[in-house]
């Protein structure tokens, strides 16, 4: 496996977890950006990417209607300062809690991302 800048290289199990992808054509839509917004987006770790099957892919739970789910940016970050790769902050976002409960994922969706920032914060320690 590989990564740049918050792209890793697809790893099979991941899909298990996350469920659906957007290309980055249809993550910039509802986002009113260009393709490459979300490149720059991913470059600054405000969101993650994987390539599969040859295209870079992010999870569609990242975006929230025309935004990116709240907190989503700086939990991103914490997870990376706690020295998660690309691969191991999706697993971290996308496995289920049951002191959640959900997924941290969910949990920010459900404007419940104080708990999950909290917790993202403790992995550095």
């Amino acid at each position: 496996m590989w990564q740049i800048g918050g792209v890793t290289q697809h790893e099979p199990d991941i899909d298990a977890l996350v469920g659906e992808w957007l290309t980055l054509r249809e993550a910039a839509a509802p986002l009113g950006v260009s393709p490459n917004r979300i490149k720059q987006l991913i470059r600054e770790n405000r969101m993650m990417g994987v390539v599969r099957s040859g295209e870079l892919s992010i999870p569609a739970a990242f975006l929230d209607g025309d935004d990116l789910v709240k907190g989503l940016p700086g939990t991103l970050v914490l997870l990376s300062d706690a020295g998660f790769s690309t691969e191991e902050a999706l697993r971290w976002l996308f496995t289920p809690d049951e002191s959640l409960p959900g997924t941290p994922i969910q949990a920010m969706r459900e404007n419940r991302g104080t708990e999950v920032r909290r917790r993202a914060q403790g992995l550095a320690f």
